[in-house]
């Protein structure tokens, strides 16, 4: 079992024998604060405290994911490109795949017949970030809607050529984060709003065929988390504990 990652622009391979600072140097540590939320369609404003929590650098890509899942959904096929056409359901079951591989327990409880997900909160395991989570972390605890000028830091419309791109190539913003902005939309934890819109979830950041007016930071979408799939949707990764896995060949990797 070998994971390739994209770190800075050069690949980094995880394997059973590689140093766990590699693992440890995907994710970047969020610090605690908070975040002002604004739901436009109900003119709604609000406030959350967030705790501490790991966010990778990147999206997850097709590589990462075929190397866990063992398929690639992707519409746009590249090693290095987002991994996209994934409901929130493919996603959390990535999650789940990729603490177990690593010894983790699985923060996601499935029951696919009832279409029911319970999450437990206290897992180490890995997770989509809340949508707070995910708002905070790109805005790096500022109030801005984004975190540079747009074509230096997002792919959309105008500068995509139509079509998702290797990820990182970006400028990240300041704690680190690349394409948080533009390439794909990105899936969250978080039920939009159950008693208008049922189970639909949530996700953030605009995608490559998106208008400049879209893709800011606080921009939301939602949509049903079973069956709907599009090819500017991704997700990135997150977990509530450091990643400092004893030693990969001890874990179930092998």
């Amino acid at each position: 079992f070998t994971l390739i990652f994209i770190h800075h622009r050069t690949p980094k391979i995880i394997t059973s024998k590689l140093d766990i600072a590699i693992v440890n140097d995907l994710f970047v540590t969020i610090p605690k604060g908070s975040v002002d939320m604004r739901d436009d369609r109900t003119k709604t404003t609000w406030s959350v405290d967030i705790d501490s929590f790991e966010l990778c650098k990147f999206p997850v890509t097709q590589e990462i994911y075929e190397a866990v899942i063992n398929e690639n959904p992707s519409t746009i096929k590249g090693r290095h490109l987002p991994v996209e056409t994934v409901s929130w359901i493919q996603a959390v079951n990535f999650c789940n795949a990729l603490s177990q591989r690593l010894g983790r327990d699985a923060y996601y409880r499935i029951d696919l017949v009832k279409e029911k997900v319970t999450l437990n909160f206290t897992a180490n395991g890995f997770r989509l970030p809340t949508e707070a989570e995910w708002q905070y972390a790109c805005q790096a605890g500022t109030k801005n809607i984004r975190y540079g000028e747009l074509n230096e830091v997002a792919w959309y419309k105008d500068n995509s050529n139509h079509r998702t791109r290797e990820v990182g190539q970006k400028k990240p913003n300041p704690w680190g984060l690349y394409d948080m902005l533009g390439n794909v939309w990105e899936w969250c934890s978080d039920i939009y709003d159950e008693t208008v819109y049922g189970t639909y979830r949530v996700f953030r950041g605009g995608g490559w065929c998106d208008q400049e007016r879209s893709v800011m930071a606080t921009t939301r979408r939602r949509s049903h988390p079973f069956s709907f799939k599009i090819d500017d949707l991704g997700f990135r990764i997150a977990t509530n504990a450091k990643v400092t896995v004893q030693s990969i060949h001890e874990s179930t990797l092998l």
